[in-house]
């Protein structure tokens, strides 16, 4: 799963990971724009496909990665939106 680096907020994490992937798909455009457009030997082309493959592998795990960092994310603003009301409940109570 999704390993927690020391000091990165998950917003951090997210933002980080966001990145990967966009490199990740860039990196894919410019393996498929060479597929497509550069006459290859049978060696070239399985390198590429090979290199494809291993990039749709990655760009996979990191959108799995991030599903899993915006849940978390998600939840975190929940649990704090409930303390911010608790709060809110809490001193209208005392001020009562």
């Amino acid at each position: 799963m999704v390993k927690k680096r020391e000091g990165l907020s998950v917003a951090q994490e997210i933002d980080g990971l966001e990145e990967k992937l966009s490199l990740c798909r860039q990196s894919m455009e410019v393996v498929d724009l060479k597929l497509r457009r550069e006459e290859l030997s049978p060696e070239g082309r399985k390198s590429l496909e090979r290199e494809r493959s291993l990039l749709l592998t990655k760009a996979e795990t990191y959108e799995k990665e991030l599903k899993v960092l915006r849940k978390e994310n998600r939840k975190n603003a929940a649990i704090a939106m409930a303390i911010v009301l608790l709060i809110i409940v809490v001193y209208t109570c005392w001020t009562m």
